[in-house]
């Protein structure tokens, strides 16, 4: 391949990266297949493109290119990390338990395999365990609001509820514009009882992301929550009024 081949290449790798930055999914696949045009074994390509399917949460496709690009390079770390996201979103547990051990033996320092570990096992009742594998997610990124986030929800999981206000607090400032972040931030709140907040978090990650299904639900549930609420405090007082001659 010439010199201007391999520069037109990565020319359209970094149209592609841009193109899935702003979520222009269809032409960023269209930028990825040209290069396999020119270079049918790419397994760049190939991890890309399984990674596009990922946020598109077309799992069997993504799996499918991911295959693709392992079957040209073994290691490759995209395609390991499609595989793992795959089998999660899936719910595939045995084969995610294969999958991101394989993942973290050639990519240890990739933060998310133990956020997903974590969120494992809170959902099996460990929180223990869950908030040792955050330490370790956190230790390689620290400032995270998804991972402080996760973080307060798992500590109000395990009744500890003045650490998770602590890990609230840490996670606010750089939370406003993360939906996900705001989305166990919300999950803490109300496992702690404080609906007014959940109510907040959700309200403002569905104006980040309004297209989520799982935010538009979650937030419809937060509103139920305050509207319980307000319905337990102030229906008494709103009928000892009507009681009252003034």
């Amino acid at each position: 391949m010439s010199q201007m081949d391999t520069l037109g290449i990565h020319s359209q790798f970094a149209r592609a990266q841009q193109l899935i930055h702003w979520r222009r999914y269809k032409e960023a696949l269209q930028e990825l297949e040209q290069i396999l045009r020119t270079e049918p074994e790419n397994p760049d390509a190939m991890a890309l493109i399984a990674n596009v399917w990922l946020l598109q949460d077309e799992y069997d496709k993504a799996l499918h290119w991911a295959a693709m690009a392992l079957r040209n390079e073994p290691d490759h770390p995209l395609a390991w990390y499609v595989r793992v996201g795959a089998f999660y979103e899936t719910g595939r547990d045995e084969a995610f338990d294969e999958a991101v051990e394989q993942a973290l033996r050639i990519d240890p320092e990739e933060a998310h395999y133990y956020f997903l570990k974590a969120n494992r096992e809170n959902k099996r009742g460990k929180f223990r365990e869950a908030r040792a594998l955050l330490d370790e997610a956190l230790r390689l990124r620290p400032d995270s609001p998804l991972y402080l986030a996760m973080a307060s929800y798992t500590e109000a999981l395990a009744g500890r509820f003045a650490e998770s206000e602590e890990l609230e607090r840490r996670a606010l400032p750089s939370s406003v514009e993360e939906p996900y972040a705001l989305l166990y931030l919300s999950w803490a709140a109300r496992t702690r009882g404080h609906f007014d907040r959940q109510e907040a978090y959700m309200r403002n990650a569905v104006r980040l992301n309004p297209e989520d299904k799982q935010i538009r639900d979650e937030y419809l549930e937060a509103l139920q929550h305050a509207s319980r609420l307000y319905r337990l405090f102030l229906w008494p007082v709103h009928q000892l009024r009507r009681l009252k001659p003034w």
